[in-house]
C-alpha cells in the first residue's frame, strides 16, 4: 500500500516595504544651489545663457523629465507610517536645503556687486535665485506644518528671502481652515484670470488675513500684536535684517536684484496655489458650514521628477486632509481631479490664460459632471458658465 505524501506548503516570506525613491529625495537640495552652479556653467562654458538656468530648469528641462519619466502612484502602507516619520534621514533632508539656499542667496550678492555681467546677466541670476526663493517657500510649507518648535523656526528662515513671513501664519491658520471656499484668496476661482485678478488677489488677501489672524490670537488675551510674539513680525524682521546684511556687506547696488529675487519667489508661490484649487470648491452642510476637506478638493501630480523636486507637494489632497503628514508618507488617491503633467508645465500653462482654460476648464467640468454650480466660479463669469447668480 502505498501512502501519497502531502505536497510541501511554501512558506512565503513577505519582503517588508521600503522607500524605492530613498537615495533621490536628497536631488531637491540641487535646487538651492542653482545660483553657483550657474557661475560654474558660465565660466567653464563661456555662455551667458546659463545664469538663467533656474528658469531653464523649472520650465524647460522639468516638464520634459516629468513627461520622460511619468508618473510614481504607489503609497507607502499605513503600517510603515510610524517608521517612516520617525527616520531622521529624510527630515536632514529638508534641513540641508536652508544653508544652501543662504549660501547662494550671499554667492549671487557678491556676483551683483563684483562681476560686471551687464543687465540682462544679473537679471537671469536674480530669476535664478527667485527659483531658489521659490522652492525655499515650498520647504518652508513642509517645515512649517510640523509639531517640533526648531521646525517651525527654520521654516520662518526659509521665508525670509522672499520676504513673504507672513506665509507661516495665513496657510497654517487660513489656507488650511478656508481652502476651496470662495473665502479663500489663496483658492482660485474657475474663469479667472492669473495675473488680472487671482495674483493681486492672492497677495493682498494673504497679507491682510494673516495679519488679522495674529491681531485675533494677541486680542484673546487682551494684548496688542505689536510684539516680537508676533510670528509675522518676527518673520518680516528676519527680511529686513538679512537684507539689511546684504546691503552693508555688498553695497546698495544689490537692493534692486533682491526685490527681484523675492518678487519671483512668491510669485511661485502664488502661481502653485493658483492651480492647486482651480475651481474646486467644499459643499455646504445642512447648518451651513462647509464640509470636511476631502481628496476632491485639490488638483493632484503624480508625476516622480516633480515630486522629488517638491517634497511631493503634488499629492496635495492628502496634505490638506492630514497636515501634519510628512511629505514620505503622503499618499496618491484615485478619487482626486488629477493634472495633465507636473507643476513646472502646470506653472508654464498658467501664465498663458487662455491656454490655461482651453485645458483646465473642461477639466473641471468633468470633474462636476457637468454641473458647474458645485464649482467655485469667479462670480462676474457666472453668466458665461451658465451659473445663475444665486449659485
Amino acid at each position: 500500500m502505498t501512502v501519497e505524501q502531502a505536497p510541501q506548503e511554501r512558506i512565503e516570506t513577505q519582503e517588508p516595504w521600503r522607500d524605492r525613491r530613498r537615495y533621490l529625495w536628497p536631488l531637491g537640495t540641487v535646487m538651492p544651489a542653482l545660483p553657483i552652479a550657474a557661475y560654474g556653467l558660465v565660466h567653464l562654458t563661456g555662455l551667458s545663457l546659463f545664469w538663467w538656468i533656474g528658469p531653464i530648469i523649472l520650465f524647460v528641462i522639468l516638464p520634459a523629465l516629468d513627461m520622460l519619466i511619468g508618473r510614481t502612484d504607489d503609497n507607502p502602507p499605513d503600517s510603515e507610517r510610524a517608521r517612516l516619520e520617525a527616520d531622521k534621514y529624510y527630515r536632514w533632508i529638508t534641513y540641508l536645503f536652508l544653508p544652501i539656499q543662504y549660501v547662494s542667496l550671499v554667492f549671487s550678492c557678491w556676483v551683483w556687486a563684483t562681476q560686471s555681467l551687464g543687465f540682462v546677466s544679473n537679471l537671469g541670476l536674480a530669476l535664478t535665485m527667485g527659483v531658489v526663493s521659490g522652492i525655499a517657500i515650498n520647504t518652508a510649507h513642509e517645515l512649517g506644518h510640523k509639531r517640533e518648535e526648531n521646525e517651525r523656526w527654520l521654516s520662518k528662515i526659509a521665508l525670509a528671502t522672499s520676504a513673504y513671513g507672513h506665509f507661516y501664519v495665513e496657510h497654517n491658520r487660513g489656507h488650511h481652515v478656508r481652502v476651496a471656499t470662495p473665502e479663500d484668496p489663496a483658492s482660485s476661482r474657475l474663469g479667472e484670470n492669473f495675473w488680472l485678478s487671482f495674483l493681486p488677489r492672492s497677495v493682498w488677501g494673504s497679507l491682510t488675513s494673516s495679519w488679522h489672524l495674529e491681531a485675533k490670537k494677541f486680542a484673546r488675551h487682551g494684548n496688542s500684536p505689536w510684539t516680537w510674539r508676533n510670528d509675522i513680525l518676527q518673520a518680516w524682521a528676519m527680511t529686513i535684517v538679512l537684507f539689511g546684511a546684504l546691503i552693508v556687506a555688498f553695497g546698495w547696488a544689490v537692493l534692486p536684484w533682491l526685490v527681484v529675487q523675492a518678487v519671483v519667489g512668491f510669485s511661485l508661490l502664488e502661481v502653485v496655489n493658483y492651480l492647486e484649487h482651480y475651481g474646486l470648491k467644499r459643499g455646504k452642510r445642512d447648518d451651513g458650514r462647509y464640509e470636511r476637506v476631502d481628496p476632491r478638493h485639490s488638483w493632484n501630480a503624480d508625476h516622480t521628477v516633480s515630486n522629488l523636486l517638491l517634497y511631493q507637494l503634488q499629492r496635495h489632497s492628502d496634505h490638506h486632509a492630514n497636515p501634519i503628514r510628512r511629505y514620505q508618507t503622503l499618499r496618491h488617491f484615485e478619487e482626486s481631479p488629477q493634472l495633465p503633467s507636473g507643476y513646472g508645465t502646470m506653472i508654464v500653462i498658467a501664465i498663458f490664460p487662455p491656454l490655461w482654460r482651453a485645458i483646465m476648464d473642461p477639466k473641471v467640468r468633468a470633474h462636476y459632471d457637468g454641473d458647474l454650480t458645485l464649482a467655485n466660479v469667479l462670480p462676474r463669469k457666472r453668466a458665461r458658465y451658465g451659473v445663475a447668480e444665486t449659485a
